[in-house]
């Protein structure tokens, strides 16, 4: 029997995670679906966007999506973020590009054992502090030096810019209750949030295994998403306040997109991460043999106590029938 509807398309055919478009936000619309192709329709037309091309899709205020939409851009890896006014809540991902889940297994073991998560961290405020020697630093010690160089990262763009800084200050339900820098970080974070998060479980790691942060369901976007803080979201921050925006929001979103992929933020992301949780493959393969590796990996073998896997799919009663 035929299955009814579209079916999903390869993986070995999507793009890759760094490979595609950072973000993309839409309001006032209604998204469906065309084809492999996602609609946004107004006042002012339809736009067809390839849904395998799509990072996150940001979905603004008075936005309506079908069903069918959802299911296109969940079987393509992207991921769907609900946009309030001035916030981002996440509600849903798509599955991973990978199908292994070699990036899991590593993940959940060194958070899982306190050497291997103190040397996972350590190795985070080293990207943070090049040339300088974290291996012998306390957790206190690094967290003492971060909280120096995000200080030092604020006045300085202040001074570059001239904008008037005192301090971090923000009240989550209360968006316009700060001054406008303190609204352009929130609305940068949360952009670098959404797209850090796409990454991370596009290529099928843990959002919630966090080695830093810990105990929130998305602590390792946290941790990754704090890496490029001072690089992209707090200089797109002081200088869209520098500017006098009339709307915060939406001016910090197209600053962030622009920095982003200027810089190949997402190239940057999957790297990173790969090497925070895996060891250099033989002779030191990249980043593309590794996904090639994943993508073909597609099986699913059976635990065993004893040392190597077991293939499943198999009667180990004895019988002669498979399942």
């Amino acid at each position: 029997m035929k299955v009814p509807g579209v079916p999903p398309a390869e993986l070995a055919d999507l793009n890759r995670a760094q490979d595609r478009l950072s973000f993309l936000y839409l309001e006032r619309c209604v998204v469906h679906r065309d084809s492999n192709a996602i609609t946004a329709t107004d006042d002012r037309g339809v736009v067809h966007i390839p849904a395998a091309t799509l990072g996150v899709l940001m979905i603004g205020p008075g936005t309506s999506i079908t069903q069918q939409a959802m299911l296109l851009l969940a079987d393509n890896g992207a991921t769907a973020v609900w946009v309030g006014e001035h916030g981002v809540r996440y509600y849903a991902h798509g599955r991973p590009l990978a199908r292994s889940s070699r990036l899991l297994l590593a993940q959940a073991a060194a958070v899982s054992h306190r050497d291997r998560r103190l040397r996972v961290a350590r190795a985070m405020y080293r990207m943070r502090f090049p040339g300088e020697d974290t291996n012998t630093l306390t957790m206190q010690q690094l967290r003492g030096k971060e909280g120096a160089r995000v200080r030092r990262c604020y006045r300085e763009h202040a001074k570059r810019t001239g904008v008037t800084w005192n301090n971090r200050e923000y009240d989550p339900d209360d968006f316009t209750g700060s001054d406008p820098v303190n609204q352009a970080l929130s609305a940068a974070h949360a952009c670098l949030y959404g797209i850090v998060h796409a990454v991370i479980v596009a290529i099928g790691a843990s959002p919630g295994l966090g080695f830093v942060h810990t105990g929130h369901d998305r602590s390792f976007v946290y941790d990754i998403a704090d890496l490029y803080k001072a690089d992209i979201t707090i200089p797109v921050a002081f200088d869209i306040a520098a500017g006098n925006p009339a709307d915060v929001g939406p001016d910090t979103r197209r600053a962030v997109r622009d920095r982003v992929n200027d810089g190949a933020l997402l190239e940057r992301c999957v790297r990173d991460i790969r090497s925070l949780l895996l060891s250099p493959g033989p002779g030191g393969s990249g980043d593309d043999e590794w996904l090639d590796e994943e993508i073909e990996n597609d099986t699913v073998r059976l635990w065993d106590e004893a040392g190597p896997e077991q293939a499943s799919g198999r009667n180990y009663g004895g019988g002669e029938v498979d399942f």
